[in-house]
């Protein structure tokens, strides 16, 4: 049960919603959950979330891409995030920034392996790091 609420934390904190998943991380910690198991629910939680903003982002392009595209300021923030969007995604795991970051990712529509991987290995080196901490 610990698990479900330690990954429902975290892929609700990798959306649009305020919440924290290093909190909950860091308590189920201190709750004596195995740190395996909380990397493994925490990680999983938060890179399903990242890759459902992603598509989100993706599908979003696809109802906007007439207004982006016709527009000389949506042309030019294409073009510099085509050039800087995988040098962005290294701040993909700060906690307020990093969200919406994975969304844009999704309408940059930045490859989707890289991706996952570039944010991904973030998230998890995030609550490596964490744990480290407590």
């Amino acid at each position: 049960m610990q698990e479900l609420a330690l990954f429902f934390s975290a892929f609700l904190a990798a959306t649009i919603f305020p919440l924290s998943s290093e909190v909950t991380f860091i308590a189920a910690l201190a709750n004596d959950m195995p740190f395996l198991n909380a990397m493994f629910f925490a990680s999983a939680g938060n890179i399903l979330a990242i890759i459902a903003n992603y598509w989100f982002g993706y599908w979003l392009y696809e109802k906007t891409r007439t207004k982006l595209v016709s527009s000389k300021v949506g042309t030019k923030s294409l073009e510099y995030g085509h050039r800087y969007g995988y040098f962005i995604l290294l701040f993909s795991w700060l906690p307020v920034l990093g969200d919406p970051l994975t969304l844009v990712a999704g309408v940059l529509r930045l490859r989707f392996v890289w991706f996952v991987l570039i944010a991904g290995s973030l998230r998890v080196a995030r609550y490596y790091f964490l744990s480290q901490l407590v």
